[in-house]
């Protein structure tokens, strides 16, 4: 009887493959058949799956986005329930704190500078992510801040900080738990810890 192949299982790998090689040469340098051999596969069967370049990069920009979400999520998950562990779980997860990490955070980058210059959909596709965290990021916010605090202008500012952040990681100008700490002091101003009521006298 022939084996059963799962063919999203295969996809997978080649795009996990993609992205190992990306976070090395970047994907102005990447072709088909490295990616052939970094994931252990003929050229001919990645050009079964994917008989384009394009096709590749929008599969995989999409699976990118779906791993990144699947960190915030779990990141999220763990947290606290207040507003205040919400965001920076959220935010922390934007910051590459392992080699694992760090290599989708690096795949993350290349891709968004592909969508600043190509028009195509795979290039596209990488921009999608940010509005699930910043509606996330919105309704945690919404609920700590008062007028005129804007929720929407913080939470933009907040991902385009920790984006800045992330992008030093990376740069290997600051560490991650540097990183961390700015976040947390900005946090500290935004969202002041309630001072507690002094017991009365009486």
């Amino acid at each position: 009887m022939p084996k059963r192949v799962d063919h999203q299982q295969r996809r997978r790998e080649i795009a996990d493959a993609l992205l190992r090689v990306v976070g090395v040469h970047g994907l102005h340098g990447m072709s088909l058949r490295e990616v052939a051999s970094e994931a252990g596969v003929s050229l001919r069967l990645v050009q079964y799956y994917f008989p384009s370049k394009e096709q590749l990069l929008l599969y995989t920009a999409a699976y990118l986005n779906r791993r990144l979400a699947e960190e915030t999520s779990a990141r999220v998950a763990g947290a606290g329930p207040s507003p205040r562990t919400v965001i920076e779980a959220t935010l922390a997860a934007l910051l590459p704190t392992d080699p694992e990490t760090r290599r989708f955070h690096l795949a993350h980058a290349a891709f968004a500078v592909l969508a600043m210059t190509d028009s195509t959909i795979a290039a596209q596709a990488v921009l999608a992510g940010p509005d699930a965290r910043e509606e996330l990021l919105v309704q945690q916010l919404r609920m700590v801040l008062r007028p005129p605090s804007d929720p929407r202008a913080e939470a933009v500012g907040l991902l385009a900080m920790s984006s800045g952040l992330a992008t030093s990681v990376l740069g290997g100008s600051r560490s991650t738990e540097e990183a961390l700490g700015v976040l947390r002091n900005h946090l500290d101003r935004l969202l002041p810890v309630p001072t507690p009521a002094r017991a009365s006298s009486w």
